[in-house]
């Protein structure tokens, strides 16, 4: 049986990395996940109250380690409520308890990160707790990455 052409070209699965204001944590997973992942999966972030810009300390982080958030956007969960979203990631408290269910969704993993945007001190010292969150963020989600790498091919093989 031959399969019509609209379904060999579905899109790849969609992850959604969420947390409260959608200006730190999400983004430096996003672009972590978006960089591991290539074209295998699409990777977006959004918040449950979001703040409206993407902060100019995670913006630095991320440059820090080659990968530029600069052009991404806070945008509100709710924007994805429409879409097939394969799986939700939550990135602190209030967006674990604030997540929907939506269409399509099939995994949800919850993955606490301090917030850096509440970090008190020099601007030096807040960078170095945007820095920090950034590599535990790293580690999990490059780890993560790896893992669905190997479910999609192991899925291939069968």
């Amino acid at each position: 049986m031959d399969i019509p052409e609209t379904m060999k070209r579905s899109e790849p699965p969609l992850i959604l990395v969420l947390c409260t204001g959608n200006s730190c944590r999400s983004h430096l997973a996003e672009g972590i996940l978006r960089r591991e992942l290539g074209d295998r999966f699409r990777v977006a972030s959004a918040g449950s109250k979001p703040a409206g810009y993407v902060h100019p300390l995670a913006i630095r982080a991320m440059r820090e380690i080659g990968i530029d958030i600069s052009g991404h956007s806070s945008k509100h969960m709710d924007e994805f409520l429409s879409q097939d979203v394969d799986t939700v990631i939550t990135v602190c408290g209030n967006a674990d308890q604030a997540c929907p269910m939506f269409p399509g969704q099939v995994n949800r993993h919850h993955f606490p990160f301090d917030d850096p945007a509440h970090a008190q001190g020099t601007e030096e010292e807040r960078y170095a707790v945007f820095t920090r969150v950034r590599d535990e963020i790293g580690r999990v989600f490059t780890a993560y990455a790896a893992g669905r790498v190997d479910e999609k091919n192991r899925a291939r093989e069968n």
